[in-house]
This record gives C-alpha cells, sequence and structure tokens, in this order.
C-alpha cells in the first residue's frame, strides 16, 4: 500500500481530517491524497500558498516576520501549519515551505531544502528540515513524499502508540 492510501486509511480508522499548506509543493500532496478512494471523509483541503502574499492573505501570516525568518524557514512552517489548522475544521495539519530551485532564492538557504511542520488541534507543533537532490520537479515530488510520511508519522507517534 502507499503512503497516501495508508495515510487515508489510518485517518479513517481514527475519525480525523487533515489539512494541508502547500508551498513549494504547490498542490502535489493535495492531489496524492485525492487520488485515494474515501479521501473526502478525512481530508479537509489544501491552502496552495506558492508566494509570500499568499502566505499573508490566505493564512494570515505577518510578512514582516515571514521576511525576517525566510519564506523557507523552521518559524514559517510552522506559522502555515499552525494557522491552516486554525482556519479549518480539521484536526491535524501538514505544512511545506521549501526552495525547488533550479536557482536559489538570494538567501543563504540552499536548493532542496524544505520545512515540513504538523500541528495537532489542541497538541503540540513540530518542524523538520529535509534535504533533497535532483532537479526542479524531483525536490518538489520528493517532498511531496516527505509530507505524507511525516504525517503518518506523527499520527503514528501521537494515535497508534
Amino acid at each position: 500500500m502507499d503512503n497516501a492510501a495508508e495515510l487515508v486509511k489510518r485517518l479513517t480508522a481514527l475519525s480525523l481530517r487533515a489539512v494541508l499548506a502547500e508551498s513549494c509543493t504547490a498542490g502535489l500532496v493535495a492531489n496524492l491524497i485525492a487520488e485515494v478512494p474515501g479521501a473526502s471523509k478525512v481530508f479537509w483541503g489544501s491552502f496552495v500558498t506558492y508566494t509570500v502574499e499568499a502566505k499573508a492573505r490566505m493564512l494570515g501570516l505577518d510578512i514582516k516576520k515571514i521576511n525576517a525568518n525566510g519564506a523557507v524557514s523552521r518559524e514559517t512552517a510552522l506559522a502555515m501549519a499552525e494557522s491552516a489548522l486554525a482556519e479549518s475544521g480539521a484536526d491535524l495539519a501538514v505544512a511545506v515551505t521549501g526552495l525547488a530551485g533550479p536557482e536559489g532564492d538570494g538567501s543563504a538557504t540552499p536548493v532542496g531544502a524544505v520545512w515540513i511542520a504538523t500541528a495537532l488541534r489542541g497538541g503540540e507543533s513540530e518542524a523538520s528540515v529535509f534535504r533533497f537532490t535532483g532537479d526542479r520537479n524531483a525536490v518538489r515530488s520528493a517532498a511531496a513524499e516527505e509530507v505524507i510520511r511525516a504525517l503518518l508519522a506523527r499520527i503514528n507517534a501521537k494515535f497508534c502508540s
């Protein structure tokens, strides 16, 4: 069973709903989940916030804080996940923000750096950084798969231990 199917199965068994906040993956994670039959019962939706302006308008993030911390940072990923959770009817959220390339963004953040954050309603938020290699689409695809793995790991740690 692939990870997206396992995620939908696990969310269904636990009667949980998930929401996404996607930046560099631009909806790829939502697509992977939506391909699974029954996803509509457990997938609240996705905020595709590809730009800093979208993060501010759709998720209510402070542009000054994003610029101070970087769009690709632990702080921004956590804020995205927490805001997506607050704006939705979901039980848990996952956010992804990264630099897929091919060029850098002028900051010290290397191409291939991706932050993934999870947030639980009434719980703690966590974030991890990953370094993916390959071209732009390879980085985006790897990040999308890692988002699903991260969400599965968080569910397993919180609800299945």
